[in-house]
């Protein structure tokens, strides 16, 4: 036993395994890098295009010929939160929700989405009228930049408009206090995601249309 430990040879790493290690490691990250720059600046499929007289779910949300839609880009407190103002506590929730049916203002609206969320919703941008509902809610303090309109939340911020008025908690953090919906930001890296998901579902389904018919 005593020879065969000494001639047994200690286990050294190639010189070269470590190099390329980090080769692939740095390929990695360059494509996860080019991926989240597409994402942001290209889109992903074909638009569908909605148009007609909405049902304002929420401040972010709505219903059109039942189809649901999530503005994208932006986040609106949910129906049931409620935050502080100058004045104390108030439903401010529902005073999102009120903002959106006023920016629509009983006009219908046309929509354009490239991509659906975790939740089957088309995730879209709307307008009434020429008013470009996602920017205007942050514009006007009744939502937050959730993957776009950053300089719209800054101005809303800096002039004390809507929920800036008083303090909140942002939409993404009362959900996930009180057990609401997950969602991740609308950024590019969800783009991917919600893309590889949305190829991944319809190849199953092809899968099972195929097996259907030959059954």
């Amino acid at each position: 036993m005593a020879l065969r430990r000494r001639n047994r040879r200690p286990h050294r790493r190639k010189p070269g395994s470590f190099v390329r290690r980090f080769l692939d490691l740095a390929l990695a990250v360059a494509i996860l890098a080019a991926l989240a720059f597409v994402a942001g600046h290209e889109r992903f499929g074909t638009a569908e295009t909605r148009s007609g007289m909405p049902q304002v779910v929420d401040g972010d949300s709505l219903t059109l010929g039942g189809t649901r839609l999530r503005l994208i880009g932006i986040d609106a407190p949910e129906l049931g939160q409620t935050c502080a103002g100058p004045r104390g506590d108030y439903a401010c929730g529902r005073e999102a929700r009120k903002a959106l049916a006023e920016l629509i203002g009983g006009r219908p609206i046309t929509c354009e989405a490239w991509r659906r969320d975790r939740y089957d919703r088309l995730l879209a941008s709307c307008k009434a009228g020429g008013v470009d509902l996602n920017r205007s809610m942050v514009e006007r303090g009744w939502a937050v930049a959730y993957g776009d309109h950053g300089d719209a939340e800054r101005s809303a911020r800096d002039a004390g408009r809507g929920l800036w008025a008083g303090s909140f908690e942002r939409p993404q953090d009362w959900r996930r206090i009180h057990g609401g919906m997950a969602e991740v930001s609308h950024d590019g890296l969800s783009a991917i995601g919600d893309w590889l998901r949305s190829l991944f579902q319809g190849n199953m389904s092809g899968q099972e249309t195929d097996g259907g018919e030959t059954g």
